[in-house]
């Protein structure tokens, strides 16, 4: 019975670590995303991106990037903006969702408060 139990609370807290994809906008921009179940069963995300260019060094310029999330009812939420350092060129962000993430991807905005994705896609993953 303990090692059942042991073997529920080690699956339920893995943690699952995607790469993005090599970006065509911003070639040199690396990141990950990784997700693990809370024991509320919420979805924590933590993103780390390295190398990316500030959103106003863009053609055209931008003010901010924003973080999607598609989840498994095939909708898209707005999980937050990233603000690149314009010193070490760096980011994260981190966040919970009740939402189950299938797919996180990058935009570049002029408005932080956007509902739906309309900028040009820096940076994605592949589904999970």
């Amino acid at each position: 019975m303990a090692i059942i139990t042991m073997s529920f609370c080690f699956n339920s807290c893995s943690q699952k670590s995607v790469s993005f994809q090599i970006s065509t906008v911003v070639p040199a921009a690396k990141g990950t995303v990784k997700v693990k179940k809370d024991k509320n069963n919420n979805y924590v995300l933590k993103i780390s991106l390295s190398d990316l260019a500030g959103s106003d060094r863009l053609q055209p310029p931008k003010n901010t990037y924003i973080v999607w999330m598609q989840t498994g009812k095939n909708n898209t939420k707005n999980i937050g903006q990233i603000n690149s350092s314009k010193r070490s060129l760096s980011a994260t962000l981190a966040t919970v969702s009740s939402f189950k993430p299938l797919k996180i991807f990058i935009t570049a905005e002029d408005d932080a408060g956007i509902q739906d994705p309309s900028g040009q896609v820096i940076l994605s993953t592949d589904n999970f």
